[in-house]
């Protein structure tokens, strides 16, 4: 079980999650211990480059950005100019809705 999966698992069944990921990653738009709130992916989300989404990239779990589209795929990257991988829609849980101190 990684850091992520009990949240996975919350956005699966539909519901917000929230939780205080670790790391400096995503600074400056998410700070290490920031309170994120992340909402569920459904049929009628859109997602678009610059969200920041829970996802899966090749087996690990991320709370980054989407760095580009390639028609079913998205591109996930840190905001730090790292590159994680491409994933499908399906692989996508969550995006970020609000981050609190």
């Amino acid at each position: 079980m990684s850091w992520a999966t009990p949240y996975i698992a919350q956005l699966k069944e539909g519901k917000t999650a929230q939780f205080r990921p670790r790391g400096d990653s995503m600074r400056p738009k998410i700070a290490s211990g920031a309170l994120c709130i992340v909402e569920p992916i459904t049929d009628a989300t859109v997602l678009e480059v610059g969200d920041i989404v829970l996802c899966k990239v090749s087996g690990a779990q991320y709370l980054h950005l989407i760095k580009a589209i390639q028609g079913p795929r998205f591109q996930i990257g840190n905001n730090r100019g790292g590159i994680n991988g491409w994933c499908t829609r399906g692989s996508i849980y969550g995006r970020l809705i609000r981050v609190e101190p």
